[in-house]
């Protein structure tokens, strides 16, 4: 399972990551690479969630 992970740099230095196929997958970080590690750990703790909760596809 692959995924896409976006990042930008906000005005205020910090970057943002996102998922985009796992909508509300988004952290901020200092450097781009901690933005990028904590969106990696949010998506995988969103797809054991759902898989958790009985959710037949874990991701949109």
């Amino acid at each position: 399972m692959n995924f896409t992970i976006e990042q930008e740099q906000e005005s205020d230095g910090r970057w943002l990551a996102e998922v985009p196929e796992l909508p509300g997958v988004l952290a901020y970080g200092a450097t781009s690479l901690e933005a990028i590690a904590k969106a990696e750990v949010l998506a995988l703790r969103v797809i054991a969630e759902r898989l958790e909760h009985g959710e037949s596809r874990p991701f949109t």
